[in-house]
């Protein structure tokens, strides 16, 4: 089976395509697969991680753009369609997964028109421009929830789950902590911006350490901008609170330990926090992005009504971030109730049944 991958902008539109493969390469060893995306984003550094072969191609995005810049847009994207046809043409693929952000747009563009099945995987609760724009020409679309089949065909939706890395339901507490080195009794925050970091968090976070690190261990992961000048500040910490607060830029296999180690996050509302933090039973507070439309927001929500997540808005983080962390520390029932409400969401098939639709496509065209 030839597989070809394309989707990223962030880690929440490319993990669930390496949980997916990863599957599917359990049941099937001879699996050929392509990643392809944009030279410079988060897939291609994740794809060598996999070890899967990746293509760059050129992506246009139309978000925010000024009407004199479409053009330009335009121009990209039709280049990146040639060159998606060019990949097709050598790799030969029997299906195309793509997992969102407007990097697959070319691709899944230049599948329809080599006539290559597609499945297009909305990570998020609703979908955005990409994925609305795709739908029509999608043949097959896989959504996380029940509540997002409403904005697509009925006839080619199925509901799968987010696909998670299947070590986040097999991996306990105790041995994560000790990856971490993190003493077992210790309690543990986990602040995440997000693949390209969050620099209002990191702010905000930076400025409740004083009365934080004497409380719980703080593990942050604060995006490639902002790790550097943090790590400054952290030298000006105390030597009993510096120890306690450990930063990173990015988190890849050690994500999966600190999310199963944790007490508590901090984090955007991201596609990726509808999957992971279910999987691993964290409760959350989260901040949705204010300038990613409205998905975030709809993410949050989406938790925070099922009782698995609170939520800050971005402009309230300064002075309601400090008194929400004291207050859930210092609550181990109702961090309980969080997490119990956050793994009664979890979905450990949904990497399993999106592996089975791929499959379903090939074998329907007979490829």
């Amino acid at each position: 089976m030839r597989l070809l991958l394309s989707g990223g902008g962030t880690g929440g539109h490319v993990y669930p395509a390496v949980a997916t493969v990863r599957e599917l390469k359990g049941r099937r060893p001879s699996l050929e697969l392509c990643f392809v995306g944009r030279p410079s984003g988060v897939e291609a550094e994740l794809s060598a991680r996999e070890s899967i072969p990746f293509r760059g191609i050129a992506t246009a995005n139309f978000r925010g753009v000024a009407p004199w810049r479409a053009p330009y847009q335009l121009l990209r994207l039709a280049r990146g369609v040639r060159e998606g046809l060019k990949v097709i043409r050598e790799f030969r693929p029997q299906a195309i997964l793509a997992t969102g952000g407007y990097v697959c747009f070319p691709m899944v563009v230049a599948s329809w028109l080599a006539r290559v099945p597609s499945l297009l995987y909305l990570p998020d609760l609703e979908p955005g421009l990409a994925v609305s724009a795709l739908a029509g020409i999608a043949d097959r679309i896989a959504v996380s929830f029940p509540e997002s089949s409403r904005f697509f065909d009925p006839h080619k939706t199925v509901v799968t789950g987010y696909p998670v890395r299947a070590e986040i339901y097999q991996l306990d507490r105790a041995t994560a902590r000790g990856k971490l080195g993190l003493p077992q009794e210790e309690r543990m925050i986990l602040v995440l911006g997000g693949s390209l970091g969050a620099h209002s968090i990191n702010l905000a976070v930076q400025r409740c350490l004083p009365h934080i690190l004497p409380r719980a261990w703080v593990w942050h992961v604060a995006g490639p901008a902002d790790a550097a000048w943090l790590s400054t500040q952290r030298e000006s910490l105390p030597a009993s609170l510096r120890e306690r607060y450990h930063i990173y830029s990015y988190l890849h296999q050690e994500l999966l330990w600190a999310l199963k180690a944790a007490d508590l996050a901090v984090a955007r509302a991201g596609a990726s926090t509808l999957g992971e933090f279910p999987a691993a039973g964290l409760p959350a507070i989260l901040v949705p992005y204010p300038y990613a439309g409205q998905h975030q927001e709809r993410n949050a929500d989406y938790l925070v009504q099922r009782g698995a997540a609170l939520k800050i808005a971005d402009q309230d983080l300064e002075e309601g971030l400090l008194p929400t962390l004291l207050a859930l520390l210092e609550d181990e029932g109702r961090r309980g109730q969080l997490a119990e409400n956050a793994r009664e969401l979890a979905r450990p098939e949904a990497a399993h049944r999106l592996g089975q639709e791929l499959e379903r496509l090939v074998e329907s065209r007979g490829r």
